[in-house]
């Protein structure tokens, strides 16, 4: 018995130590189209620490993403990001994205856009580039609900655009 414990120690640990824990690079954007309010309304899901460390690389090195004692110019930085990396054109026509807000949701923040006065939708792209300046293997999923079809795509650096016609 202690000889097989013994090479169990052998072989297995081995395989621990080279074991890498691997951080997967990925944000959750959720569109949805609410035809009685003429308004396209948009949570994207990002984790805390890679927007805090995209924010901190491209505006401020000091900046905390924290419900407390945060900047007062975060929600500004986070809005310019977002309206630069989040491109939506409706019917062809690019959208104006109205950056609401944002909450944190444990190591999560979710921010809220709106586009308004969307009367009726025949075709929507999305460019969802959010972190891709910062990390090579960032993800992107973008789920829609639009006139009760529900659509999900997953974008990355090969794969930046999704379209959708309502014909």
């Amino acid at each position: 018995m202690q000889h097989l414990k013994q090479l169990f120690l052998i072989l297995v640990l081995p395989l621990l130590a080279f074991t890498a824990v691997h951080k997967y690079y990925v944000s959750v954007t959720q569109i949805n189209y609410v035809p009685s309010e003429q308004s396209v309304q948009i949570i994207s899901r990002i984790f805390v620490d890679d927007l805090e460390n995209l924010l901190k690389e491209r505006y401020d090195d000091a900046i905390t993403l924290s419900p407390k004692n945060e900047e007062s110019t975060t929600d500004e930085y986070i809005k310019t990001y977002l309206t630069e990396k989040l491109k939506i054109k409706i019917n062809n026509k690019a959208a104006r994205l109205t950056f609401v807000g944002k909450e944190y949701d444990a190591d999560i923040v979710k921010c809220y856009l709106e586009i308004e006065e969307v009367k009726k939708i025949e075709s929507i792209e999305i460019s969802n580039q959010v972190l891709f300046d910062l990390y090579d293997e960032q993800q992107n999923i973008v789920k829609t609900k639009i006139y009760s079809n529900q659509k999900s795509f997953l974008l990355d650096r090969s794969n930046k655009i999704a379209l959708l016609n309502f014909n």
